[in-house]
């Protein structure tokens, strides 16, 4: 008998939190969150995703025992920003069995009715910015810094329980130690062609806030038709740069200019997953000295994010934008890139990943399910 409860307290929180780490204590790809991170990640006071949307934790036990985890929640942003009436869940981890996958799929389904949802999307821990989509091939590596790892049997749980795809996203990946030569040629030709400048976000403190407004307003005209994209608020905004900013490279977050106009945006991360790995989720004198050591030793890296603003498309600035994130990683030692996520219906960025050389190796589904 399964049961079902909601997360209440503390003690649910701590369950909820480290049910993945006994799931995947002996899969040697799964990489730990920082505890403290899922924490303020879950928190009404810390996540700005709070501000306009809601959510309900729930654990699934069986004999007493944790089994299972979700959560249910809206996004008020995404449903008027897409004419939509979907529902949402995310952060699903469960054993392998139907009937705990069901009734953890039911709960979240029966709070999005009761929200008057028609329709439940997932998994998306907790919009389309952070991480979400459902591994179903590519098992066999590491994820890469804000992407998820599953189990395999998840897919199964999942469509037994009615659910059906909407998108796959691909990841795809390239390795490189030198760029070659016709690659060369080929961003000299387009930089020739288009007279595009690329340059990373400036030092200077005042230069860089100024910078980083820009990439955001570039972010909200370049992804405003994607599917599923919603522009973040201020609040999340600012939430993303604290996030980010510690990880980044300022030499991977490029700006694309014409005659002075900003017209698209590109950021790559060093993949911190590999420092995270020696860390297990926690924050301690002995983790802090591994994850030291680890930080030197990072060799891949994923293009998080790239945009062009609509009527600068198809001009090739998504090859300079590829170009340059190697020319600045390849001296640093990033001889491996993740290009994450391709939506399956984008063959403009499919056909500049396949030009570089780059193969899909992981693909993430979005799932769906009528609720009414």
């Amino acid at each position: 008998m399964v049961q079902i409860k909601k997360v209440e307290n503390g003690k649910d929180l701590k369950a909820f939190i480290m049910l993945p780490f006994s799931l995947y204590q002996n899969d040697p790809n799964w990489v730990a969150p920082l505890i403290g991170d899922q924490k303020k990640m879950l928190s009404p006071r810390h996540n700005p995703f709070f501000k306009h949307s809601e959510a309900c934790l729930f654990l699934a036990l069986k004999c007493g025992e944790v089994v299972g985890r979700i959560t249910a929640h809206t996004n008020l942003r995404h449903n008027a920003e897409h004419k939509d009436n979907i529902g949402f869940f995310g952060f699903f981890e469960c054993e392998n069995d139907v009937e705990v996958a069901r009734a953890l799929l039911d709960a979240a389904s029966d709070w999005n009715k009761a929200k008057g949802r028609g329709s439940m999307r997932g998994p998306m821990n907790f919009t389309i910015n952070d991480e979400c989509g459902m591994l179903v091939d590519g098992f066999d590596t590491p994820p890469m810094i804000m992407n998820r790892h599953d189990k395999p049997y998840y897919q199964t749980l999942l469509e037994e329980c009615g659910f059906a795809k909407e998108m796959d996203m691909y990841a795809y990946l390239s390795h490189k130690t030198e760029m070659p030569e016709r690659i060369d040629r080929l961003a000299a030709a387009i930089e020739k062609r288009t007279g595009v400048t690329i340059r990373s976000i400036r030092r200077g403190k005042k230069e860089r806030a100024e910078d980083i407004k820009t990439i955001f307003y570039v972010y909200a005209k370049a992804w405003e038709s994607n599917w599923g994209n919603v522009p973040m608020t201020q609040e999340e905004l600012e939430h993303t740069t604290k996030e980010l900013l510690p990880v980044a490279d300022l030499d991977l977050v490029l700006l694309a200019e014409m005659k002075g106009e900003p017209i698209g945006f590109c950021l790559s991360l060093p993949n911190y997953n590999e420092v995270l790995k020696v860390m297990n989720g926690r924050v301690n004198p002995i983790t802090i000295i591994k994850a030291l050591f680890a930080k030197r030793k990072i060799s891949t890296a994923r293009v998080i994010t790239m945009g062009v603003v609509e009527g600068y498309r198809g001009r090739g600035i998504d090859t300079l934008f590829y170009y340059y994130s190697y020319k600045s990683g390849l001296p640093k030692g990033l001889h491996t890139a993740e290009f994450s996520w391709v939506l399956e219906n984008n063959t403009m960025m499919i056909r500049v990943a396949e030009m570089l050389d780059a193969k899909v190796y992981k693909t993430y589904r979005m799932y769906e399910r009528n609720i009414t």
